[in-house]
């Protein structure tokens, strides 16, 4: 019988396979580190995301997350083929918010996360890259997708590379698979990549990026990328319609005030890390 991992029985504070946990000055670091293998996927490592992607999500003291890999020759190959189950299944075949848990967008992760991209990308590794709120990558970074080069449909990644890159883009590299590589100056300039930088400065530069938005109200962040998420999914009305509810919400927040009130004083502002916070009403 095939094992079955569950991430609730997953303890982040011992080593983890295939993956590097760390949480410093409130920044989370999420590494993939199979070098030795393309810095590919296992089963095991999904549900394993999806216990550092929860924790990410109900810790406070965790403001931003920061997905790199180990290596400079992968950031990721896609899902390793030799780990499914006896099954021979890479997946449960179950509706999708119960089966797939890689990025911080399957998992209702509301915290800005940036994705520092060394390498190639290819396949599944591509989740980390089209789901971020920031794309930064070295020059000898490379996309690649080969869904359709092993008889899979390439559909969920693409997706996401659809609403990142000029729809042509998003086909040639469906299509044509292993024989495209997007290299890094090209994804820049189509937007995949938002910064592209030099190998040696890549994590320096995705944490001065984290460190930046330490500064920043917390509760403001997440709703900001409610919004602009949330626009891909709407017509622009409706799109403006639930910006403006996300907007009515924060009123109630104490970082409503305490933003205004620390630019009035010249100091810096003391956020509220808890999202369900409220303004006590006046009496």
């Amino acid at each position: 019988m095939a094992i079955r991992f569950r991430y609730e029985d997953i303890d982040l504070g011992k080593p983890l396979e295939g993956l590097i946990y760390e949480k410093r000055d409130q920044i989370a670091y999420i590494t993939i580190n199979r070098p030795d293998k393309g810095n590919s996927l296992t089963k095991k490592m999904e549900q394993i995301f999806r216990a550092i992607w929860a924790e990410v999500r109900e810790d406070p003291e965790i403001r931003v997350a920061i997905v790199s890999a180990v290596g400079d020759r992968h950031f990721s190959t896609g899902f390793d083929v030799s780990s499914v189950d006896e099954s021979g299944s890479v997946a449960n075949n179950l509706p999708l918010r119960q089966d797939v848990f890689w990025s911080p967008r399957h998992n209702d992760v509301w915290k800005p996360t940036i994705c520092a991209v060394n390498g190639l990308v290819v396949g599944a590794g591509l989740h980390f890259v089209v789901d971020a709120d920031i794309v930064v990558a070295s020059e000898n970074a490379a996309f690649m997708d080969t869904h359709v080069n092993v008889g899979m449909v390439g559909a969920l990644e693409n997706v996401g590379l659809a609403k990142r890159l000029p729809l042509g883009s998003a086909l040639r590299m469906t299509l044509m698979g292993r024989h495209y590589r997007m290299p890094a100056r090209r994804a820049y300039e189509l937007g995949l990549v938002d910064e592209l930088v030099q190998p040696g400065e890549l994590m320096s530069t995705a944490e001065g990026m984290a460190r930046a938005m330490l500064e920043n109200s917390p509760q403001a962040m997440s709703l900001s990328q409610q919004a602009i998420w949330g626009s891909l999914e709407r017509g622009y009305h409706d799109a403006l319609e639930y910006a403006w509810a996300l907007l009515r919400l924060h009123w109630n927040h104490p970082d409503f005030v305490e933003g205004p009130r620390a630019f009035v004083e010249r100091r810096q502002p003391n956020w509220n890390p808890d999202p369900n916070a409220r303004i006590e009403p006046s009496r």
